[in-house]
């Protein structure tokens, strides 16, 4: 877990536009060379910002009994830390989740009706209150409370997918009927 690394150094990549969840798109780079040096490089794709750093071995580093014991520690909690990434893995699914039917409640326009909106509206923010209040559940609790979310989403998406896909698809066949007309 990121709690137990050992801080090798830092930078702040800056100048990121303002953009959805989901949406900045940031290349990372790891690069060990020959020399033992460490690279490590970021850049973001729609600014072209990018900043890096270069990690030595040097002084106050970890000695090679440092590392013997964290390799043995990482051996010995390997159980611990995979339920662990599991639960993290299941809360941030329930998160991403949320986050897309309200962007999908934001881009549907006129094609889902106010009660929809609403009702999807409202159980997001709920889900997204739980979150707040739940942040150490357990893995269970965050997949049951998906399936809670799905139950109220999921036909009205479902709905939504459809109304899209028609609109798509007249789209197509007018576009079809103009080019027959030329």
């Amino acid at each position: 877990m990121t709690k137990d690394n050992n801080h090798l150094g830092k930078f702040d990549l800056t100048g990121i536009p303002p953009a959805p969840r989901g949406v900045p798109k940031i290349e990372v780079e790891f690069d060990i060379d020959a020399n033992g040096l460490l690279n490590v490089s970021a850049k973001d794709q729609s600014s072209g910002n990018s900043k890096k750093i270069t990690i030595t071995n040097d002084r106050g580093r970890l000695s090679k009994e440092d590392i013997d014991r964290m390799v043995s520690d990482a051996e010995k909690y390997k159980e611990e830390d995979e339920k662990q990434t599991q639960r993290i893995t299941s809360r941030n699914q329930l998160e991403n989740y949320i986050f897309s039917v309200k962007q999908a409640i934001g881009d549907s326009g006129d094609k889902l009706s106010t009660q929809d909106k609403d009702d999807l509206g409202k159980a997001c923010e709920e889900s997204l209150k739980w979150l707040d209040n739940n942040s150490l559940a357990e893995k269970e609790e965050y997949d049951d409370k998906m399936k809670e979310l799905e139950k109220v989403c999921t036909p009205v998406m479902s709905n939504f997918m459809v109304v899209l896909k028609m609109d798509n698809q007249i789209a197509q066949e007018d576009k079809a009927h103009l080019m027959d007309l030329l």
